[in-house]
Formats: C-alpha cells, structure tokens, sequence
C-alpha cells in the first residue's frame, strides 16, 4: 500500500471498536486527515500515549479505502502533558484545537499558515509566554485572517475612512465611522479596541499590560466575531476560564 510521512497537531481522537482510534491531525503538507491508529487503546501499545491532543507529531500513513492507517508516531513536542495541568492553559488550548478543525473544513486541502499559526500558539501556551486567554484571542483573530476574514480596527470596514472610530459591528467586519455604523452596533472602550488591534498585529508588550476588565471586554469581542464567521459558536470557549 501507498505510504507517506507528515508532522501535524493531534486535534482530537474518537474511540473505534475495542482498541482503535480515529486521530483527527492538522498537517504541514496534508491539511486536516482523519487516520485510523490500530490498537492505540491497548496498554501495550508503544504510540497511544504520542496520538493524545496537543502533541506535535510526525507520522507515517498507509493510504486507505476510506480511512488512511497510522503506521508509525515519532514525537516532536509533547505539549499535551505540560498543558493538561494547568486548567486554563488546557481549556483555552481546547479552543484552539476546535477552531483550528473548523477553520479546515476541506480534507487534505494544505493550509501551512493554519498549521503553523496553531503550532506557535500552542507552543507559546504550553511555555507560558504570555496569559492563555491573551494567546487564544490572538490565535482566533489570526486564524480568521488567514481564513480570510481579518476584522479592522483602526479605519472604517466599509468605507475605510481612517480611525479611531468608536462603533463596533461583527456583520461589518470591525470597526465603523458614524455613517456607516448598522443599528446595534457595540461601542468598546478605547483601550479594548487598541487591546484587539496588538493581537492581531502580534504586540504583546501592549497586549500584556492590558487590565483584566479591557481583556474580558475585547474577548467578548473576538467570540461574536468568530461565532459570526464560523456560523455557530465552539463548544469548548464556554469552559475557557477567564477568571
């Protein structure tokens, strides 16, 4: 059978019969594959503990009818043990993972800025460089604008006349000037527009010195302009704990 290698993200795993798992991966060169890891849930198993969640991984597959097959698993970064015991490391990269599925609809459909944007967030979490609720905000607000979707935060999303503007529309895509700001639009403080904006430009030395009001307000922000995106919300961002 056809054989090929790959390194990805574990995004998440589903049992299959008695000692089976679906492993659903985000890869480098192969976008999202969804492979079957024969025995994996067996406790002699040598590769069940490197297929967890969060574990950078390289693979090789033998090509399937339906589902390729794990052949082998070599570990690049076990991040899923140094995030699983920190809660809110663990449920913010939850998120992360989730989005990351939905934001790869396609199949094998490559999309090496995806991965590589979710490799860098998950490693800068599991090190802890920055708060987990500031890295999966920026991861969100990136990913969208990988996906095509990038909101504005400085001139107007529809007419782009220059900022600062102080209205705040999901179905706009931003920020909007006066004229042409839609009925029930929100108006953010200033310091939460300018939170948005370094997390998305990647200026962590303005987004760390934010205050924990400015950085609640700003991620219900990136929530309803994700949920808009993506059409309905995750089911994971409810359990992020922002505390």
């Amino acid at each position: 059978m056809p054989t090929y290698r790959d390194e990805g993200i574990v995004l998440r795993t589903q049992k299959l019969g008695e000692a089976d798992r679906i492993i659903t991966l985000l890869t480098r060169r192969n976008g999202r594959i969804r492979a079957v890891a024969r025995g994996v849930r067996k406790t002699s198993s040598r590769i069940g503990a490197r297929l967890e969640p969060f574990n950078h991984v390289d693979v090789q597959f033998y090509e399937g009818k339906s589902l390729d097959n794990v052949t082998q698993v070599e570990t690049i970064d076990a991040m899923g043990g140094r995030l699983a015991d920190d809660y809110g490391k663990w449920t913010a990269g939850t998120a992360m993972l989730e989005t990351a599925e939905r934001l790869s609809a396609e199949e094998r459909e490559p999309n090496v800025q995806q991965y590589a944007l979710l490799v860098s967030g998950l490693r800068s979490m599991a090190a802890g460089e920055h708060e987990p609720t500031l890295i999966l905000d920026s991861y969100l607000l990136r990913s969208l604008a990988v996906a095509g979707w990038s909101p504005s935060f400085d001139e107007c999303a529809r007419c782009a006349q220059p900022g600062p503007h102080r209205a705040f529309n999901v179905h706009a895509g931003g920020m909007v000037c006066s004229a042409c700001r839609p009925p029930g639009s929100a108006a953010p403080s200033p310091a939460a527009v300018t939170l948005l904006g370094a997390l998305l430009a990647g200026d962590w030395e303005t987004a760390d010195a934010a205050d924990d009001r400015t950085r609640k307000e700003a991620s219900g922000l990136v929530a309803a302009f994700l949920q808009w995106h993506i059409e309905r919300g995750l089911r994971s961002l409810p359990l992020v704990d922002r505390s």
